[in-house]
C-alpha cells in the first residue's frame, strides 16, 4: 500500500516552489504604483519595470529542463530557492530602477524553472490515480502565495511600512524552500533514465510502500521507454513523433496566458481603481480575488482525478466566457459597480480550470526522456505570452479603456473552447508510460 503520509509530504515540500511563485508574482501589485511615483516612470518604463520579472521567468523556464535533466529535479529547486532568496533582499534594498528590475528578473528565473522541475518532479513520484491532485498541490500553493500576498500588501500597507518591506518579506519563505526541498528523494523515473541508478530508485519506491511486484512493473515500464528510445523510435523534442503533445502543450500554455490571468493578477488594484474604488478598496478587493483564486483552487485539486482535465477546462471555458463578455460589456457601458464580482466569478472559473489543469496536464503528456525539455517548452510559451500581456496592458488599457481588452480575452476563450471540445486528450488514471504510447505517433 503506497504512503500516502510520504508521498503527501514530499509532493507539499516541492509545492512550496509554487507559494514562492505565487507570492513573487503577485507582490508587485502593492507596490507598482508607489514605484512609479518614487523614481518618476514613464508608462512605458513602468511597465517594463513591472514585466521584467517575466522576462525572466521565460528564461528560466526555457533554461529549466537542462539543470532538471543534469542535476536533477531536486538539485534544481534548491537552486531555485536561492534565487528567490537574492532576489526578496535584493529588491526590497534596490537604491533605483535597475537593480530592481535586475534582482526582479532574478526572481523570475526562479519563477520560470520553478515551473518546470516542480511539476515534474511530482508527476514523476505520483501514482496514476493521485497524480492529478498531488500535482495540482503546486498550482494551490501558487494561489496561496498569491493571496498572502496581497493579504500582505495590505496589512504592510495600513501598517505604514511601504513597498521595501513588501518586497523583502518573501526572502523568509525562500529560505525554508531551498532548506526543505534538500531533504526530499531524487525521482525515481530521472535515476533511472538520466542516470540508471536503478538501485536508489527502487529505494526510494520502498519507502512509500510500493509492493515489490509494483516496482518492478514500473521499472519494466521506464526501461521500456528508454529501451525504444535507445532503439531509435525517440528523438529529440521536436522529432515528428512529439507532434502531438508539443501541439498540446503549446496551445494549453497560449489560451492559459490569452485569458487575462496575469494581467489581472499584476493589475488588480489598478483596474479596480478603474470601477471608481478608492485605493484602499482597491487593495482590499484585489485579497478578495486571492480568496476566490484558494477557494476554487482547491476545489480543482479535490475533484480534477473523479472528473478529469478535460471536463474541468469543458466548465471553465463556458464560465471563463460568460465572465469576460459581461466584464467588457460593463467597462464599454460605465456599468462598473458589476465588474468586482465579475472579476471574482472569472478568477473562480479560471482557478477551476486553467489554473487546476495546465501544470498537471503539461507534466503528463511527454515521454520520460524529453519530459523536461517539454515542461520547458510549455512553461516557456506560458511565461513569454504573460510577459508580453503584462508589458502591455496598461498601455492598451490606458488608450482604449477596459471594454476592447476584456473582449479580446472573451474571444481567446472561445477558442480554447473550441480547442478543448476537438482535440484536447483526457489524461486521468493513466500512466505516465501509458500516456507516452497514447500520445506519441508511431
Amino acid at each position: 500500500m503506497v504512503s500516502q503520509r510520504r508521498l503527501i509530504g514530499w509532493s507539499l515540500t516541492v509545492a512550496l516552489g509554487g507559494f514562492l511563485f505565487g507570492f513573487d508574482t503577485a507582490v508587485i501589485s502593492g507596490a507598482e504604483q508607489e514605484i512609479q511615483a518614487l523614481w518618476g516612470l514613464s508608462d512605458a518604463l513602468h511597465g517594463l519595470a513591472v514585466a521584467i520579472a517575466l522576462y525572466g521567468t521565460v528564461i528560466g523556464a526555457l533554461l529549466g529542463g537542462i539543470p532538471s535533466d543534469r542535476l536533477g529535479r531536486r538539485a534544481t529547486l534548491v537552486g531555485i530557492g536561492v534565487l528567490y532568496l537574492v532576489s526578496a533582499v535584493g529588491s526590497a534594498l534596490a537604491p533605483e530602477v535597475v537593480s530592481f528590475m535586475a534582482f526582479r528578473f532574478l526572481g523570475g528565473l526562479g519563477v520560470g524553472a520553478s515551473s518546470v522541475a516542480a511539476p515534474m518532479y511530482i508527476s514523476e513520484i505520483a501514482p496514476p490515480d493521485r497524480r492529478g491532485r498531488l500535482v495540482a498541490l503546486f498550482q494551490f500553493n501558487i494561489v496561496l502565495g498569491i493571496l498572502v500576498a496581497y493579504v500582505s500588501n495590505v496589512l504592510l500597507g495600513t501598517a505604514g511600512l511601504g513597498w521595501r518591506w513588501m518586497m523583502g518579506v518573501e526572502a523568509l519563505p525562500a529560505l525554508a524552500f531551498a532548506v526543505l526541498v534538500a531533504r526530499v528523494p531524487r525521482s525515481p523515473r530521472w535515476l533511472i533514465v538520466k542516470r540508471d541508478l536503478e538501485a536508489e530508485a527502487r529505494a526510494m519506491l520502498d519507502r512509500v510502500g510500493w509492493s515489490r511486484t509494483e516496482v518492478d512493473g514500473l521499472v519494466a515500464d521506464i526501461r521500456g521507454s528508454v529501451i525504444g528510445e535507445a532503439a531509435g523510435k525517440q528523438a529529440g523534442l521536436f522529432a515528428p513523433q512529439f507532434r502531438r503533445p508539443v501541439m498540446l502543450a503549446v496551445l494549453f500554455a497560449f489560451f492559459n496566458q490569452l485569458s487575462g490571468i496575469n494581467a489581472i493578477i499584476y493589475y488588480a488594484p489598478r483596474i479596480f481603481e478603474m470601477t471608481g474604488l478608492g485605493e484602499a478598496a482597491a487593495l482590499l478587493s484585489s485579497a478578495g480575488v486571492g480568496l476566490v483564486n484558494l477557494v476554487f483552487t482547491m476545489l480543482g485539486l479535490v475533484v480534477i482525478d473523479r472528473f478529469g482535465r478535460r471536463s474541468l477546462m469543458l466548465v471553465g471555458s463556458v464560465g471563463l466566457i460568460a465572465a469576460l463578455a459581461t466584464v467588457a460589456w460593463a467597462f464599454t457601458t460605465e456599468t462598473f459597480a458589476v465588474v468586482p464580482p465579475l472579476l471574482f466569478l472569472y478568477i473562480a472559473f479560471f482557478a477551476l480550470s486553467q489554473g487546476a489543469v495546465i501544470w498537471v496536464f503539461i507534466s503528463e503528456i511527454f515521454p520520460n526522456q524529453v519530459r523536461a525539455g517539454g515542461q520547458a517548452l510549455g512553461s516557456f510559451t506560458h511565461w513569454i505570452l504573460a510577459a508580453v500581456v503584462a508589458n502591455v496592458f496598461p498601455v492598451i488599457a490606458g488608450r482604449f479603456g477596459g471594454g476592447p481588452v476584456f473582449a479580446v480575452f472573451c474571444g481567446m476563450m472561445v477558442l480554447q473552447l473550441v480547442f478543448v471540445w476537438f482535440v484536447m486528450p483526457e489524461t486521468k488514471n493513466t500512466s505516465l508510460e501509458s500516456l507516452e504510447h497514447e500520445l506519441i505517433a508511431d
